[in-house]
């Protein structure tokens, strides 16, 4: 008969050392939470073989008084809660008490502090918990030393000193994207690693993320009650093969939480596609009472009280912010555009143009331009969007537009590359379109808007008649009325022909065989429902890219300027809807010193 006994105190914190202690990097974060919770303003973290062999953090903190020292080191004793209250509205990093216990448990540990106030400092070993007096100006040293040394079958699951010191450089960068107001340093192997100085949160992220990313990411600000969400997302542009540039934090503590992620894909999903995922940098901001942050043992998943809400907010403030064209946003520099890693204002508010008025000849060509952009109108994108008849009512851009000194941000097209870039000239210098993939954008996003009401039908004088398959004839009687209602008049021409007599006005001058052909193939693919709902955007996606204007089709000066206008008034015209920049800038400078001019 077996006999129920209690576990000796070692045991205990050994087994919870399996939750808390998974690795290196699993100590360095909760020693480097408490040095943040004790009121750091400097952090100087020194590892020695990827952590496995030494992890030092030291702080200049509040330190810990004499008498405490021992109690520190005991399971479930915690300065940062008391009450049932207190857990429930958790505004510090640590708060279970169990992370010093476990990590004493299974490492070589001593803890040396000094309290404000102390006449000098107390070392204890984590071992016999012996207490020694010992150096030290102010704050705690937290020093463990040959993890697992005592329980070797653990040691074994350990990777490689290259990997352990690269989770460990993980957890270190996720704690100084968190607080930018300290100054934070880490080393390895006596080699200075990060030495990052206290500073505004921009700077912090263009030292841990690069300054391409602070190039190419949109500010993201939005506040609704007591949920602020501020940070930095990346444009299309700058997409990554995998998930390593995403952090998200709430109330200042990082977290992978499916709810949140689930609400970052979304509103990407319009403008990224395939298997590319956003870089970006995140704060939420919300009531401690409204996230249980006592989930998991590692604190690395939370749980909201209004999930719903939260996910609502943080997809309509990304999406806000993304859709927002740079082209149109005033003061918004375009994508590529050079950043001087000196600026401390983000991406978003840094003026586009410098000079107060154009040159002389570039003035008369913008004006000429601008009036024939007028006049060329209704015969480029006009021609793709509307009869005749509702063209005038359907207008994002007046008809005659108006002249301002600055320029419109996209400038006045100079010419065509090869049939496929548009050159213009703003007042930053020269800007080059993929007009194709601008154009994609302009119908894409048009189609979602005339979709949700009755769309606008252009009727083709002359039917186009094409063969067709089986499969594609079935289809065609099958979801006539789904056809109807996105603007097709469809019916069968012979048993293999099919009539095609009009299409949406969107797409007019589309090659309608192949455009027909897409939508019959979506269509027999998916349930009708979720064509028009679930893949409505995927639908209309390839819609746009069969209608918007083709590689090597000669454009007049009026119709490139027409589409700028059109790029200028169109949300997320920055990307077309695979995720490729649309356009570029190449400002003056950057010409100049292609060309040595000053040098």
């Amino acid at each position: 008969m077996s006999v129920i006994h209690r576990l000796p105190d070692l045991l205990v914190n050994q087994i919870a050392a399996g939750e808390v202690v998974e690795r290196p990097a699993s100590v360095l974060k909760e020693v480097l939470e408490n040095a943040v919770d004790a009121g750091s303003r400097a952090i100087e973290v020194q590892l020695e073989q990827g952590g496995v062999r030494r992890i030092r953090v030291a702080d200049d903190g509040c330190g810990i008084d004499r008498d405490d020292l021992a109690l520190a080191l005991e399971r479930h004793a915690t300065s940062k809660i008391a009450t049932l209250d207190d857990l429930e509205r958790v505004a510090t990093m640590g708060f279970r008490g169990e992370a010093l216990a476990a990590i004493a448990a299974v490492a070589r540990t001593t803890i040396t502090s000094r309290a404000a106030g102390a006449s000098h400092a107390w070392r204890i070993d984590g071992s016999d918990r012996s207490l020694a007096p010992a150096a030290l100006n102010n704050g705690t040293v937290v020093d463990v030393a040959d993890l697992y040394f005592n329980t070797p079958a653990r040691r074994k699951f350990l990777k490689s000193e290259g990997t352990e010191f690269a989770h460990c450089d993980e957890m270190f960068r996720r704690v100084a994207l968190a607080r930018p107001d300290l100054a934070l340093q880490l080393s390895h192997n006596a080699r200075v690693i990060h030495r990052l100085p206290p500073g505004t949160p921009l700077a912090r992220v263009g030292a841990l993320m690069g300054d391409d990313f602070v190039t190419h990411a949109r500010e993201v600000e939005a506040e609704s009650g007591a949920l602020r969400l501020t940070g930095l997302a990346s444009l299309p542009a700058y997409s990554r093969a995998s998930r390593d540039a995403q952090y998200f934090f709430v109330n200042g503590r990082f977290v992978r939480d499916k709810l949140l992620t689930h609400a970052v894909r979304q509103a990407y999903a319009d403008i990224l596609h395939g298997a590319r995922h956003p870089a970006y940098v995140l704060f939420l901001s919300i009531d401690p009472a409204g996230v249980d942050v006592n989930v998991h043992p590692a604190k690395i998943e939370v749980r909201f009280r209004d999930a719903r809400a939260v996910h609502q907010f943080v997809f309509h403030a990304l999406t806000r912010a993304l859709a927002e064209s740079g082209a149109a946003a005033a003061g918004t520099p375009a994508p590529g555009a050079a950043v001087d890693a000196e600026e401390t204002a983000p991406a978003a508010q840094r003026p586009a143009f410098a000079s107060p008025a154009y040159p002389p000849a570039a003035a008369r060509q913008g004006q000429l331009a601008m009036e024939a952009a007028s006049q060329a109108y209704y015969g480029f994108v006009g021609s793709a969007r509307d009869t005749p008849a509702t063209a005038p009512a359907d207008r994002h851009m007046p008809a005659t537009p108006p002249d301002d000194t600055q320029g419109p941000p996209l400038g006045f097209a100079l010419g065509q590359l090869h049939g496929v870039y548009i050159l213009a000239q703003n007042q930053a210098g020269l800007v080059l379109v993929d007009m194709h993939a601008a154009h994609e954008r302009i119908l894409y996003e048009r189609l979602k808007t005339v979709l949700d009401g009755r769309p606008a039908v252009q009727r083709l004088l002359i039917p186009a008649v094409f063969g067709v398959g089986a499969r594609d004839m079935a289809a065609a009687e099958e979801h006539g009325e789904v056809l109807a209602g996105m603007g097709f008049e469809i019916a069968p021409a012979g048993p293999q022909e099919l009539a095609v007599r009009s299409v949406p006005a969107l797409l007019a001058n589309a090659p309608v065989a192949e455009l027909v052909r897409s939508v019959l193939e979506e269509l027999r693919e998916f349930p009708a429902s979720e064509v028009v709902t679930a893949r409505r955007n995927e639908l209309l996606a390839t819609m746009a890219c069969h209608g918007a204007v083709r590689a090597n089709r000669q454009l007049t000066v009026a119709e490139m300027n027409a589409l700028l206008r059109e790029m200028e008034a169109t949300e997320r015209a920055d990307q077309c809807n695979h995720g490729r920049p649309t356009w570029t800038q190449l400002s003056m400078q950057e010409l100049d010193r292609f060309f040595m001019r000053g040098q």
